[in-house]
């Protein structure tokens, strides 16, 4: 009875704090999904079911000591389980705190996002001190003060357990391992519980409000590992053969040999034929959503708009630079798992814009204001093509360094002076700059703009600064010779921040994009396009008829469809036209239609969710068999 009692006691201690934490954040956030018709209370009984699967995975241990442990060695597993319930219960104090910032920047619940980042320990402390010192502070004392109180308050003890009867102990432990086995499983039906079980509503918020961050973070980091491998498990089935016929249709991609070694690629005629080697310069803007381009925060962009192909309608990949980045340079949409950029079957012999054009010629380089290795961008970079990387450490008495490295100011100044000396050698070129100003903790350069907030550190501030360094470029940038020879791309990667509660808010991945260079008619396309629409067209614009893959289409090309997918956390939405199709890892596809920036569901059309499976297995096949090239 001793060890039943024990083990209830941190049973109701952890369902305890989880409970206190989705109350606070469903008071929080109880506006968003307060007219669903959903019934929100259930999110607690639902809630309670994650928190139980969780707090019995971490009773396990416990339990299996307290039975086996020899009293010999009573005081040692006495001190081993004081300490490991001070760290379960300070990690899950911990996470419970850190589960409102996470969720305010990026609208849900701790995932992958909360682990990846911190092979990059630097970056993200400085990232963690500039914005969130109060919530570090608050999470820190809660944690400080339960160490103290169940150091010195409690006195509690496991050796009346550990000096008890092998025999009795034995003879609870079936019946509690049973008990547990149950908690985990959590589920009498054919298949265990799982974070399906707190997708109850059609409102995404709810849904994140009743799923626990412990157990999303942990399911994140072994869901990212097996996407790869178990993608027809977790979305459905479909024959490869069949998925591939069904997104080259779907892409209006002619000429492609599904059984080669190199699929999608096709032979593209320039609309533009040109005698020229024209360089090609992308200018990759980090979190830049359409939402702030207004008078007030990007005039130049609003200048430049006028004198460029302007794409109203252009969607970003996914949440994710390094989606963003691989839509931009590869013409790829958003794999299940990681991004190509850190997988390693893409480090080399991956398809970008640099091994296309490197047959002509062409110079490469990959230019960022801070230090290549984020997100492994140096080694993906310069093994699929790019033959140099400026970063951090080549700037010369930079105008300002901030915690992601060189401002927007001194990339921009840097890519001029590049481009002039490879244009003064003969040597045509191929550039992508990503600029980082637009990134917390965003330190910029003051006396560059009147800022919109004033005296704040924001996105607005950010963003605006941002802008005066693209003018800035294009301003220098028509003063040099290369100008006239160069095909430019401003792009973002992706929104400042995804949020909104429909299950991929369509509306937060809208980004601008735009096209000029001498020659190139000012215009507005207003039709539906994806980052590798947008690559494909810059190509185009290059004069030259070239293979290539790229799942995307130019724009002046008869074969351009008005779709994009969206990747969303786990959530993969195939949008054509107005109409969406959602699949989701362990969940029926729906279909819903696009109005008023919101996604409304309707009939199943069954054909598109089936285009959407076949995308999410096209890219992971893709990516597997190594066959974009």
């Amino acid at each position: 009875m001793l060890i039943l009692k024990k083990l209830l006691k941190y049973y109701l201690i952890i369902i305890a704090i989880f409970l206190l934490g989705r109350i606070v954040l469903f008071g929080l956030y109880f506006e968003r999904f307060s007219t669903t018709d959903s019934n929100y209370f259930l999110s607690f009984l639902y809630g309670l079911k994650m928190d139980t699967i969780v707090a019995s995975m971490l009773l396990v241990i416990p339990l299996v000591i307290l039975t086996f442990s020899p009293k010999s060695l009573a005081k040692i597993s006495n001190l081993f389980l004081r300490l490991y319930f001070i760290v379960v219960l300070g990690l899950i104090i911990y996470i419970e705190n850190a589960t409102f910032p996470f969720f305010t920047q990026y609208d849900v619940r701790p995932n992958f996002k909360f682990v990846e980042y911190l092979e990059y320990p630097i970056e993200v402390f400085n990232m963690i001190i500039a914005d969130y010192k109060l919530s570090l502070f608050i999470a820190f004392l809660m944690i400080g003060i339960f160490i103290w109180f169940f150091l010195k308050q409690t006195k509690d003890s496991f050796m009346p357990i550990l000096e008890s009867s092998m025999k009795t102990r034995l003879l609870w432990f079936l019946p509690l391992a049973l008990l547990l086995f149950i908690g985990i499983r959590s589920s009498f039906g054919h298949r265990p519980a799982n974070i399906s079980d707190a997708m109850y509503s059609n409102n995404r918020i709810l849904n994140e409000v009743t799923n626990n961050s412990l157990y999303s973070v942990g399911y994140a980091i072994y869901a990212n590992q097996k996407y790869a491998s178990k993608v027809m498990k977790l979305y459905g089935k479909m024959p490869v053969a069949q998925a591939l016929t069904r997104v080259e249709e779907r892409l209006g991609i002619q000429g492609n040999d599904l059984n080669s070694t190199s699929l999608f690629s096709r032979l593209e005629k320039s609309h533009f034929p040109s005698e020229k080697k024209k360089n090609l310069v992308i200018f990759l803007q980090e979190s830049l959503g359409y939402q702030f381009i207004t008078p007030e925060i990007t005039p130049e962009l609003l200048k430049l708009k006028k004198e460029s192909l302007w794409f109203s309608e252009a969607y970003s990949n996914g949440t994710r630079s390094i989606r963003g980045i691989a839509g931009s340079t590869a013409g790829f949409l958003a794999v299940p798992g990681k991004g190509v950029l850190k997988r390693s079957k893409s480090q080399s012999g991956f398809f970008t814009f640099a091994s296309l054009l490197k047959p002509l010629g062409y110079h490469s380089m990959f230019l960022y204001g801070g230090e290549a290795r984020f997100d492994n961008m140096r080694s993906w970079f310069l093994g699929n093509g790019f033959d140099e990387i400026v970063e951090e450490k080549d700037y010369v008495n930079p105008i300002n360094i901030g915690t992601w490295g060189a401002s927007d100011e001194d990339l921009a100044n840097k890519g001029n002076e590049r481009f002039s000396a490879l244009y003064a050698e003969g040597k045509p070129f191929a550039a992508i700059m990503f600029s980082s100003s637009n990134h917390s903790p965003f330190d910029i350069p003051e006396g560059r703009i009147e800022p919109v907030k004033k005296g704040e550190k924001c996105v607005e501030n950010a963003i605006q600064y941002a802008d005066y360094a693209i003018g800035k470029f294009f301003a220098d940038a028509k003063k040099l010779p290369y100008y006239k020879d160069t095909v430019f791309v401003v792009v973002a990667d992706h929104n400042i921040r995804v949020y909104g509660d429909d299950v991929v808010p369509v509306n937060m991945f809208h980004i601008p994009a735009l096209i000029m260079g001498e020659g190139i008619e000012a215009q507005e396309y207003t039709k539906i396009s994806s980052q590798p629409d947008v690559l494909a067209t810059a190509i185009d614009y290059l004069g030259k008829d070239l293979h290539y893959p790229i799942l995307g289409q130019s724009i002046f090309s008869d074969n351009k469809q008005e779709l994009t997918l969206l990747q969303f956390n786990e959530n993969y939405a195939l949008r054509v036209k107005n109409k969406v199709a959602v699949v989701v890892p362990n969940q029926p596809a729906e279909t819903y239609e696009y109005v008023n920036e919101h996604l409304k569901r309707i009939e199943h059309d069954v054909e598109l969710e089936k285009d959407a499976l076949a995308f999410v297995i096209t890219l992971n096949h893709l990516y597997n068999k190594q066959l974009y090239k």
